[in-house]
C-alpha cells in the first residue's frame, strides 16, 4: 500500500484541482503536495494529473483513483463521526467511596447537572478498587497518596486519617495506649480494612475479635455520631463535629499528600471527563482558598 498521506494529498488535489489549494486546505506548501503526488505516481508507474493552465487536471488512472479514495475516505469519515458520537453520548462514569460521595460529591452535584444537562452522569458509590478501562469508568476518586502505577492523579481534597469517637462514647478519656480502644465497639465502611491496617500499623496485638459493625459509608458516619461506634475515615468529612466537641480525634496519621485524588487513565479524554475534571478542580481551588470545610 502507498503511504496515507501520498493518498490524502492526491484526494485533495482532485478535490480542489490545484495543488496550491490542496496545500492551503493540508496546511503545507504545494510543493510538499507535489511531491507526494510524484510519489504516488511512482508507486504506481502511472501518470495521475496533468498540468492545464494553472491548475491540473486528472488523467483516466487518476480519475479512477479519485473516484475510489472519496469513496473510501468518506466511509472512513461516517466511521469516525459515529464512534465520535458514540463517545460523547456515552455516560460519563465516576466511581468513587460511599463516604465521598455522601459527604463531599453529592452536596454539590446538583451544581454540574445545571451546568452541564447534556452531560449524562453514572456515579459507582464502592469502596472496591474499580479498574480504569477504556469504554469504562472514566474518573476514580481515591484515597490515598497519589500514587497508581499506570494511571494519572492530581489532588482533589488533602486531608488526614483519623480515629474518632463521639464524646458520648468514650467522654473526655486519654487515650495513650491505641490498645484500649479494643474494648469498644467499632464502625467500618464496608468492603475496607481500614481498623486492621491501622491497628497493625500501630504495633496493637489483638487479643480477641474487634467488635465491628461493617455499613455503607453514609451510615457509617452517621452512626459515628450517635455514639455507636469508634471508626476511622478522613477528618474532612467531620470536621464541623471535631470543631463542635461533639466528636473527638483519639489519634490522626498525616501524611503529606494524603488524602483524595481524581485518578484517570493516560491519554486523551472525552469531553465529559473534561468538563466533569474543570468543574471539581473549581471547588478545589474555591474551597481551598475560602477554607470552606466538605458539608456533612
Amino acid at each position: 500500500m502507498p503511504s496515507l498521506a501520498s493518498l490524502r494529498a492526491f484526494a485533495t488535489v482532485a478535490e480542489e484541482g490545484t495543488l496550491a489549494g490542496a496545500g492551503r486546505r493540508l496546511n503545507v506548501s504545494h510543493a510538499a503536495v507535489s511531491q507526494q503526488v510524484r510519489a504516488l505516481e511512482a508507486f504506481f508507474g502511472a501518470q495521475l494529473v496533468a498540468r492545464q493552465g494553472r491548475g491540473v487536471v486528472l488523467t483516466r488512472e487518476g480519475r479512477r483513483l479519485a473516484d475510489h479514495l472519496d469513496e473510501a475516505f468518506g466511509i472512513l469519515r461516517r466511521a469516525v463521526d459515529e464512534l465520535s458520537r458514540a463517545d460523547v453520548a456515552r455516560p460519563l462514569q465516576v466511581t468513587m467511596t460511599p463516604a465521598f460521595a455522601v459527604s463531599w460529591l453529592m452536596p454539590r452535584i446538583s451544581e454540574f447537572r445545571h451546568r452541564h444537562p447534556e452531560i449524562e452522569l453514572m456515579l459507582n458509590p464502592t469502596a472496591e478498587v474499580v479498574a480504569l478501562e477504556p469504554g469504562g469508568v472514566d474518573l476514580a476518586i481515591r484515597y490515598g497518596r497519589g500514587h497508581w502505577p499506570g494511571l494519572q492523579s492530581e489532588p482533589l481534597l488533602l486531608t488526614s486519617f483519623v480515629i474518632v469517637a463521639a464524646r458520648s462514647l468514650v467522654g473526655d478519656e486519654e487515650f495513650p495506649d491505641p490498645a484500649r480502644l479494643q474494648a469498644f465497639p467499632w464502625l467500618q465502611e464496608i468492603g475496607t480494612h481500614e481498623i486492621a491496617h491501622w491497628l497493625a500499623r500501630q504495633g496493637v496485638v489483638q487479643t480477641g475479635s474487634l467488635n465491628i459493625l461493617h455499613l455503607p459509608g453514609y451510615m457509617m458516619l452517621e452512626g459515628l455520631r450517635r455514639g455507636e461506634g469508634v471508626s476511622a475515615t478522613a477528618r474532612a468529612f467531620i470536621e464541623p463535629d471535631i470543631r463542635s466537641g461533639a466528636v473527638r480525634v483519639l489519634f490522626e496519621d498525616v501524611l503529606p499528600g494524603n488524602g483524595y485524588h481524581l485518578v484517570t487513565r493516560p491519554g486523551i479524554q472525552r469531553p465529559p471527563l473534561k468538563a466533569f475534571l474543570s468543574w471539581l478542580r473549581g471547588h478545589r481551588e474555591l474551597e481551598q482558598g475560602q477554607g470552606v470545610a466538605p458539608t456533612p
